[in-house]
This record gives C-alpha cells, structure tokens and sequence, in this order.
C-alpha cells in the first residue's frame, strides 16, 4: 500500500532516528523556545542562607518598581488555596510507619531549609524588571545550625529539620530476612566489610529547566507549556498543588533536552507561574540560569552504606547485610524515598546467589537541596554496594575477582530464582555474559597490559562488574492509534521522549504489525489532553509499558478494521484476513487497505458501535519489572605522580532482552557509561560547612566530557539477549543499564590500581587532588 522508495524498518533494524535531522538543524522546541504574545517574566528570589529563620521579607520596595506586575509570598500561595506537595509512595517503614512527609510549600513559610529555597517570585514585564525588583527585595534570615552530614542527621543533639519529622528520619525502611542473615554471618569463614558513599551529584541536563503558564477564564483552566518525563501525571500533580482538581491543568511538552529523573516531577516554580498567570491575567515565562538550576534542580544519589558480606570457606555467598543512609535534603520529594530504601534491595540483590540478606536504610532530612531521582535511582547505588562488597571479598581471600563472581553467579539451571528481594528472576545467561565480557576486554591480555603501563610510570586497574536491575513495577499506560487524513498514522501514550529516540523504535513495532512505512508512523506525545493515561518515562519502563500498549493498540486497529471490511467487501467477518497492510476476503482478490479504510470509515460508516472510525485509544496493564543484566569491564591508567586517573579501555555487554534498536541501545549505553565514569571520577556537589555550594557553575563543576571517554576502538558495546516472556516484545529495559554498570566498573579499576599502589579504599569520585593525598598518606 506504500509507495516505491519509503522506508521499511522492522524489529532489530538499526533504523536512523526519526528527530535527529530536526534537532541537529536549529528544528527544535523547547520550554524556553516558548513565545506567547504578553508574556511577563518570572524571577525566583532564593535563600541565601541553608538554615534560618526568615525575620524580614519585604517586598514594597520591589512592588513599586517599574514594570513590576506581582510579588509572591508564601502567604499568598496559602490565601491562593495552593497545597503542600505531597509524596504518595507507599513505601511503609519498620513496622508499617509511612513517609513523614514534612509540609512544604512552593515558596518557603517563616523558615528557609536550604541555601536557595525560593522565598519570593517576582512577575514583571521583562526578565531584567523582573531580577532587579528581586535583588530589591528586603530578606533579612536569622542563621539556625546547619546539618549536612546524613550520618550524623539521626543522631541526637543533631539540628531538627522539621519538628514533623522526629529525629530527622523520614523512613526507617528494612528489608529481607535479619534473623536469617544474622545466623549466616555467625557461621561465616570470612566476612568483608567496608563503607560506601554513593555522593551527592547534580543533573546538570544540557536544557535547563522553564516553563510558561497560562490562565483561560473561559473555560477555568490553567496550561502549563514546560520540560519533563510526562505529561499526564504531572498534569494531575499541579492540579492539586493549585488547589484546583484533576483536569484544570493541561500540560504540553514538546522537545525537553534532557532529564535523566530530574525532571520528572511537579516544582515549586511551576505552582508559581500558574498562580501567577491567575493573579495577572497574562502568560508568565520562567527560566532557570545555570547556576539557579544547582540550587533549585533536585540532587541525584547521596545514599551511603555500611556494607557487611559473610562467606563460606569457598568462597561462596552466604549472606550480605547493608545499613545505610539516604540524604533526602531538607524537604521529601515525590519519588525522594524510593532509590535509597526498597531500590537498594531490589537491586542489590544483583544476580548473585545470596541466600540471605537485611537491609536498614534511613532516609533523613539535611539543610540541602531535596533529592529525586537521577538515572537509575537506587539501581546504581544498591549495585554498586553488593559489586564493591564482591570485589573487596574476592581480594581478601586471594581470588581472581572474575572468578569470585563465577563462583557466585547464578545458573541457567536454577532459574527461576526467587531472589532475597523477593523478585522472581525467570531468564539469563549470566556467566555467559561473564565471559562474552572478558573476551571482548582480551582479559587473557590484561597482564602484558599492565606491563606495558609500568613501563610508562602507570599503574593499570582493572575493574569487572556483574550487574542486574529491576526496571520499574507494573502500573498502567495508554496506547492510542489516530488515522490521519494524509495517510499519516499517530501513536499516542504518555511515555516521553527526552532524548531516547521513542518515535522510530514504535514505529519499528508498528510499521510491521500493520503494513505501514517506517515514514508514515508518528508520534503523539506531550498533551496531557490527548491522554486517557500515562505514566511517562522512568524506570527503563518506556518499550515495555508503551511497546505493550503499541502491540494491543496495533490488535486492536485489525479487530475493528476486519469487522468494518467485512461490511464494504461484503463478506463474513471470519472470512476477512490481514496482512501487508491490506484487509482481504480469504481466497479472493477483493481487499481494501488500511489507510482506504479508515479514510470510509470516517465518509461512510458502516453499522455497528464504534466503526465511524478506525481509530483507538486503550488503557493497558503494564508488564511487571524485567530484570536487565551485564557486565561492565574497565582498565584505567592511573599515574602516581599527579593522582590522574584516565579510563583507557570499556567494555559494556548487556541482556536487554529482544532488541528492538541496536543503535539505539549503544547510544543509550555511551550516555550512561559516560554518566557512570563521571560519577565515579570527578563529580560531586562541594558544599562549605555553612551549606553554600562551592561548584554552583560549569566553570566548577565537573562533568565528563569527550576526552575522558576510551577512543571508540577501546569502547565496546555489545549484547548478550535472553528475551523475558512478561511482555509481548521481549524486552527488558536499558536506559539506566550503562550507568548502573559503570559506576561500580570504574570504582572497581581504581580500587585495582590503588592496590598495586598498597593503598585500600577510596571515596569517589576518584579526583587526582583525593587520589595523590591517599597515595600520599594524607588524611582525606
């Protein structure tokens, strides 16, 4: 039914993507790209203090100034009917205590928490009025004593955060069976422990965070046009911050360069520019600078660990114990709980045999800025625990860390496994995996490697790591099919693109199962009126979720159109097949085509409920979480003169189940190796001991760039699938895959070099100032 020359891509295709062109040539838009006639601009006036009373907030100066339209309190949010955020998670605590959820509001109430919470938002007609009449503002703070350590956050004597949250822990959470892992350490031959940080590290996405908020007194609705990882949930999440209910805000998104978990939820400068856009009568634009997004943005990670791992005299697992610490910042975000209570667990179980494990982690609150999810949330943390565990026990019983783990990996034949997470892993090939890495690495190489190093004054490490995570729960998505008057197709669901390249891996499921091109297979995302449902993007959950509903969507296209084709071809419904794109009566040469049929359905119906089009939008059950595993191998050079680390060579094979798109997963997995590396080597949030940030800038902080990666010859990506049969596709997820990975490799190889050096253990990241003290017998 297509014509000569259109693309066809089907499932394992390495199809170019569908936005590249768009977005490489200036054709994107994004939050701030918005341009609405009359717009007023917002500035956020910030704490800068990290603990304090507020004694003095006055705006009457900044009021009066020219251009000025608002001034925003706190107060005037709650005269508004504006709500605290909440955080839903059901997450339950020791003895079935929830989330202590302390209030918070969009704009700080008598009390600052964090050097810069927002405290005033000023609206005027252009974003210099705006900054000036901020700076005008009268802010006067009395200093309270500011915590910052977690581990010290549940101590007593320790500053109370809030008088909500006793002791400043949000979530005492454990997991797992404590008498039985308690028991196996009595009886251990060895046992390893060690403490882990996970530190705290900003998102720096390439696209700030904005938004631009409108008020209709029409219809009594707000539009909120911003960046994120969904649009349905946040929607109903800013419905009720404003005091309103589910439907009085739509939400629209187009492109959003970046999230990684950031993003993903409702902020406070969201409620602000509604209200805002309420109070005024016109559309109020926002936008973060850079150095606003390291105080405002939610922080990534900052969970620490001790950990404890008990073995046999074979060195076989017989129990592993984490108590630890999740730094929550000074307020609980939507998700903040999650990756530093149940995630550790789940993925810390890995994919190792361990027959016993308890896990005890507090979630307390400190004078920082809240934390959310960053690429992975918990996975890399509770991977990195067991991993790092692993490889110090494998060196302190004189084992070849490669093969510790082979002694402990689980095997094809024991599959299913119930894990100590309770999870139930039902397919891999995890020594298989194993040794495609360590193959790839030419590990049997390594030695003249290592000499070859020596030779030039550096020390080689090495770093394996064997990995498993568990992809987000099951929850609900919509798969939607609109036929368009051009021959067009759209797919509608509420996942989100936010650099991913969802459009051409759907319509690689679709172009298939309904006989269409690659070309003609759009995307409809962003709209949050468009959606019955959506659960956006997060947790590796986008093909499974979305993939899912794009297969039922596809069944349901070819339910209906048989029975509408029946009636034109006038023949028996049971007699109609398809395929090809075309509707046919069996045996015959009569047939329609898709696109010729829902062109007449919407002329011409034919009888029946529902058949005046061919269209269909569907709420599915999403799959419950897969279990995407590798391993990651890293050699560094590390030079004891300067404490330089530089990554020379990368191995990543993953078990992503079916894939849909090579390229795609390798470039998803360069993206989260290169977060990982960063992580490990050079990035960390550097606060003073009032609580101001040190790195606040690029000029500052530091991310990796294109020179700390391997040259792409010694950065291989390769896959090993085992397809999960809980989902239609047979995929398991890898967009957090390279980082979780990474993290613990990287880690691994330093700790390796460091060694050979005679130095044991290291806090990441592994910066050359951290690395020479420690060669050099200095206190960190």
């Amino acid at each position: 039914m297509d014509g000569g020359g259109e693309r066809h891509y089907g499932i394992g295709d390495r199809a170019p993507r569908k936005e590249d062109r768009r977005l490489l040539t200036g054709g994107g838009r994004y939050a701030d790209d918005v341009r609405i006639e009359g717009a007023l601009a917002g500035c956020v006036l910030r704490s800068p203090e990290a603990h304090g009373d507020i004694r003095t907030l006055d705006v009457s100066a900044a009021a009066a100034m020219p251009g000025v339209r608002l001034v925003l309190r706190a107060q005037d949010l709650i005269d508004f009917g504006c709500r605290p955020f909440p955080c839903k998670l059901p997450i339950k605590g020791r003895g079935g205590a929830a989330i202590l959820t302390p209030e918070r509001h969009a704009l700080a109430r008598g009390r600052v928490r964090y050097a810069g919470e927002p405290v005033a938002f000023v609206v005027a007609d252009t974003p210099d009025m705006a900054r000036d009449a901020a700076e005008a503002i009268a802010l006067e703070i009395d200093p309270l004593p500011v915590l910052l350590d977690p581990w010290q956050a549940p101590e007593a004597g320790a500053p109370l955060i809030h008088d909500s949250v006793p002791g400043n822990v949000a979530l005492d959470w454990i997991g797992g069976d404590e008498a039985a892992t308690a028991a196996a350490f009595a009886g251990a031959a060895h046992v390893t422990r060690m403490r882990i940080a996970s530190q705290r590290v900003a998102v720096v996405p390439m696209e700030p965070r904005g938004g631009t908020g409108l008020w209709d007194p029409e219809t009594g609705r707000y539009t909120l046009h911003t960046g994120g990882q969904g649009v349905f949930g946040l929607s109903r999440s800013l419905a009720e911050l404003v005091g309103g209910k589910a439907g009085d805000v739509r939400v629209l998104m187009a492109d959003v360069g970046g999230s990684f978990g950031m993003k993903g939820g409702a902020y406070p400068e969201h409620v602000l520019c509604l209200v805002a856009a309420r109070l005024t009568g016109l559309p109020v634009r926002w936008r973060d600078d850079r150095s606003d997004s390291f105080l405002g943005d939610a922080a990534g990670r900052d969970i620490h660990a001790d950990g404890e791992l008990a073995l046999d005299a074979d060195g076989r697992i017989l129990a592993m114990r984490l108590t630890g610490v999740a730094n929550m910042g000074a307020f609980v975000t939507g998700v903040g709980p999650l990756p530093g209570s149940t995630n550790i667990l789940k993925n810390g179980a890995s994919l190792y045999r361990i027959p016993a494990a308890f896990v005890n982690m507090r979630c307390v609150l400190t004078n920082q800025n809240p934390v959310a999810a960053y690429r992975g949330a918990g996975r890399p943390d509770g991977n990195l625990f067991t991993d790092r565990l692993v490889d110090r026990a494998a060196l302190e019983t004189g084992r070849d860390p490669a093969e510790f783990r082979r002694i402990n990996l689980l095997r094809p034949d024991e599959l299913p496994y119930t894990a100590v997470s309770g999870q139930v892993y039902r397919e891999g090939e995890f020594e298989a995996v194993l040794d495609t890495a360590l193959d790839a690495a030419d590990a049997a190489g390594l030695a003249a490697r290592r000499a070859e190093s020596r030779a030039r004054g550096l020390v080689r490490g090495f770093g394996v790591t064997s990995y498993l995570e568990a992809t987000a729960p099951p929850g609900k998505e919509m798969g939607g099919l609109r036929f368009e008057a051009d021959g067009r197709i759209a797919f509608l669901t509420g996942t989100k693109d936010y650099g991913q390249g969802h459009e051409g891996a759907y319509a690689q499921i679709l172009g298939p199962a309904l006989g269409v091109s690659y070309d003609r297979i759009g995307l409809l995302q962003g709209d949050s009126d468009a959606l019955l449902h959506g659960g956006g993007t997060g947790g590796s959950r986008s093909l499974m979720a979305s993939g899912k509903a794009a297969v039922e969507a596809a069944d349901a296209v070819i339910e209906k159109g048989r029975a509408a084709a029946a009636h034109y071809l006038e023949a028996a419904e049971a007699d109609i097949e398809f395929g090809g794109g075309l509707f046919r009566v069996a045996g015959t040469d009569r047939a329609i085509a898709l696109h010729d049929l829902a062109a007449r359905m919407k002329a011409d119906p034919p009888p029946g409920d529902g058949l005046d089009s061919l269209d269909v939008a569907l709420i599915v059950e999403t799959p419950p979480s897969a279990f995407p595993n590798g391993c990651h191998i890293c050699e560094i050079e590390l030079d004891p003169e300067t404490g330089a680390v530089a990554v020379d060579r990368y191995v990543a094979i993953g078990d992503f189940g079916t894939i849909v798109n090579p390229m795609l997963v390798e470039a998803q997995m360069h993206g989260g190796v290169t977060q990982g590396l960063g992580q490990a080597l050079m990035e960390e949030v550097a606060l003073d001991g009032d609580g101001q940030c040190l790195n606040g800038s690029l000029m500052d902080y530091c991310i990796p760039r294109a020179a700390d990666l391997p040259d792409l010859p010694h950065m291989i990506v390769g896959d090993r699938p085992v397809p999960t049969e809980t989902n239609p596709l047979g995929v398991k997820g890898c967009g957090e895959a390279g980082t979780t990975g990474a993290l613990p490799a990287v880690a691994n190889a330093v700790a390796d070099a460091l060694h050979r050096c005679g130095v044991d253990g290291f806090d990441m990241p592994a910066t050359p100032h951290r690395i020479w003290r420690l060669l050099n017998g200095k206190a960190e």
